[in-house]
């Protein structure tokens, strides 16, 4: 049987954590930053975590 190839769009965009979460980056961090205040630039560069009601999803894309 071949290997299992994994989502590589996926792979690049999540991360497990030793918990078993997976951590994701937030967006609207791209462009158009002039408008945005500084705390909210600054919250939007910390790390999130996947929905509960999602991580079966990511699970599958990243066997």
């Amino acid at each position: 049987m071949p290997k299992m190839k994994s989502n590589r769009g996926a792979a690049k965009r999540f991360r497990r954590t030793g918990k078993g979460k997976y951590k994701r980056a937030q967006s609207h961090l791209r462009h158009i930053l002039t408008k945005k205040r500084s705390k909210r630039k600054r919250q939007l560069g910390l790390p999130s975590y996947v929905a509960e009601c999602d991580v079966p999803a990511v699970k599958k894309m990243l066997p």
